[in-house]
């Protein structure tokens, strides 16, 4: 069975739960929260980058009719793995990116009253934005693992 192209709905279903959740869970134990440094949400962005250069490899070797099981060749268990890290990666980035934005949504408007919303601002919008770098990356990547269409199936026009 051929896997489907992620929806956008699904995503963006993902992104409004974890932003409710998270908005509560913000407003309810702020103060026990550690501060948010710049870097708690960065983590994110390695995996998104490397995501965007394996996808540009992949690209080159599907246009390139190098998939195969040669010795020169990319094995299609690796496109169908790369598929599958694409799929779990598309569903963190946006549940990390909605937790991200609930916290902010909360943060942000305290950020006048409250010296450590302030502080963790910044750390929130690195995490909002690594999330949907990560969405963004998994979401290339899948398209380019994409099998192109098969000019056999063309009909000659004459």
């Amino acid at each position: 069975m051929k896997p489907k192209p992620t929806r956008i709905l699904d995503l963006v279903a993902n992104v409004l739960v974890a932003t409710i959740v998270a908005w509560i869970g913000t407003r309810l134990a702020y103060d026990t929260f550690p501060p948010i440094s710049v870097f708690a949400g960065a983590s994110l962005y390695p995996v998104a980058v490397l995501e965007v250069l394996l996808a540009f490899v992949i690209r080159a070797r599907v246009g390139d009719d190098q998939i195969g099981d040669g010795r020169h060749q990319l094995h299609p268990i690796t496109v169908a793995r790369a598929v599958a890290l694409a799929k779990a990666s598309v569903q963190v980035g946006s549940v990390a990116g909605g937790i991200w934005l609930g916290f902010l949504l909360w943060v942000f408007p305290q950020r006048g009253a409250l010296r450590a919303a302030a502080a963790d601002s910044p750390g929130a919008i690195v995490g909002m934005l690594a999330g949907a770098a990560l969405v963004a990356a998994a979401l290339w990547l899948e398209y380019c693992c994409r099998a192109p269409e098969d000019p056999s199936n063309d009909v000659a026009t004459t």
